[in-house]
Order: C-alpha cells, then structure tokens, then sequence
C-alpha cells in the first residue's frame, strides 16, 4: 500500500463543521465528489476513478476500487486535491448536514474501521477507501446499512461525518449496546455487529422505534450519532405541506388527528 500523506488540520464550528487540511508541498487529499468548502491558490484538483490508494496499482486495481464504491453506492470517482505550489496552502470540507467532523488517525485504529456508507468525508492520500461485506442475513436484511459498508484502511488521517452529537464509546470484551440502526456511525476492528428482534410485538408496532436493534459487541470502539440523516429527512417531509387529494394540512382536523396518532404533538 502506498505510504499516506501526512497532512494536517483543524475543525472549525460547532453545529456545522468544516475542516481544514493544511497541505505541504505536494501532499494531497481525497474527498468525496462536493464536498469542498473551498481551496488556496496553488492547490489542483483531479478527478480519479476508484480511490486515491488504487492509482499505483494499474488498470486492474484502478478497476477494483471503482467497483468497490460503486457497490456502496457512491460515485466511481473522487476527487483529489493536492498542493503543487512550494509553500504551504489549505484546502477546505464542509460537513453535508448538522454533526459532527471525527477525525481518525488510522495508525491508532488498528490499521482499519468500517463506517457507514455516507460517514466518509475526506482523507489523506494513499488511504483506502473500500468495501466491507457482512455475512450475517439479520444485518443484511434489517440493519440498514445493507450487507455492504465502507472499510477505510491505511494509517494517515481520515475524517468522517456524524449527525447530530457524537458520541465515542470504548467497548469491553463481551460488553453489548443495543443502538438504533441508523445511529451507528463505525467501529473498529474486534467488534461484531449484528441484528436483534426488539422482541415484544406491543414494543415493535406501537413503541416507535423500529423492529429490530444493532448489537455492538466488544472488544472495540464504536461511534454512535444521535441524529441520522434519514430521520432528519423523515422529519421534515413530516412537517412538509402536502400537495395533492393525498396530503394533510397542518391546520385541517385530518392533520391534527394524524399527528395525535403518529406521535407528533
């Protein structure tokens, strides 16, 4: 594996977050298509096919790391951003919605952590940014992220992205959480992640929470956001007028009634 770039940076904000990549000369960063927030003179971008780690390895493996994001879901191709001015320059990425920037330094992960699809934000050059099969069929069917999620491996710098606030947990061998399935942003190598039936049927349709729960079991560390995107998006088509024969009005009686009944007022 190519050797990373050893960049560094600095979060800025609170709610919605940017960071900022501090680039020597000829060092780069590769992030996902959008999302730069803004770049110093001297800095060029290029558009690669796969991730930044496969550019050394031929076709084929310019072949594989397209494949590899095209099977999470992502665009064929991310874009690198590298100084090639002989001073120091700066290259900037904004979060996509309100949370939190995490910055993980690979080498002290064990060398690999999977995250969810869309967690991934920008790293150094040279990490890989793959795939991660789960071969259980309860996180395939149920937990959300389907059977495939992000692996990023390397040991440079890394940032993701979580919604709402953050929080870190270092797990003990055998020590469980149970977490929403759409909360779990990551864990590190060691922990196990599976799919569990709430269990009661009165919980499960009446209890607002889903039918099933992630199982995060230790030895491990893992993150966990308190505001997926999806239920951000569910809220505000909630809260949305609606068009059409179909919809309800926020100020007509089948609206009120609508939001007694799912919990809204």
């Amino acid at each position: 594996m190519p050797a990373m770039h050893e960049i560094e940076y600095e979060i800025h904000g609170n709610e919605m977050q940017f960071v900022e990549i501090i680039l020597d000369p000829m060092e780069a960063v590769v992030a996902e298509a959008g999302g730069m927030m803004y770049m110093e003179d001297g800095v060029e971008m290029e558009t690669i096919f796969g991730d930044g780690s496969q550019q050394q390895s031929g076709l084929m493996g310019m072949l594989t790391g397209g494949v590899k994001r095209l099977l999470t879901g992502e665009s064929l191709f991310m874009t690198v951003f590298q100084n090639r001015s002989p001073r120091r320059v700066k290259a900037a990425f904004g979060a996509p919605y309100p949370g939190k920037i995490v910055p993980l330094h690979l080498a002290q992960m064990g060398g690999e952590v999977i995250m969810q699809k869309d967690s991934f934000l920008c790293a150094a050059k040279g990490v890989s940014v793959g795939i991660a099969f789960n071969k259980k069929m309860g996180v395939g069917l149920f937990g959300g992220e389907g059977f495939i999620m992000q692996r990023l491996q390397g040991d440079g710098w890394a940032f993701i992205h979580a919604g709402g606030t953050l929080l870190q947990r270092d797990l003990a061998p055998g020590e469980t959480l149970r977490v929403d399935t759409g909360c779990v942003v990551g864990f590190t190598r060691g922990v196990e992640f599976d799919i569990q039936y709430v269990g009661k049927i009165k919980s499960a349709l009446f209890g607002g929470e889903g039918l099933f729960f992630a199982t995060l079991r230790g030895p491990g560390r893992v993150w966990l956001q308190s505001l997926p995107f999806s239920r951000l998006a569910d809220r505000i088509y909630a809260a949305a007028p609606q068009t059409g024969g179909g919809g309800r009005g926020e100020g007509s009686i089948l609206g009120g009634l609508g939001n007694l009944l799912d919990g809204d007022n």
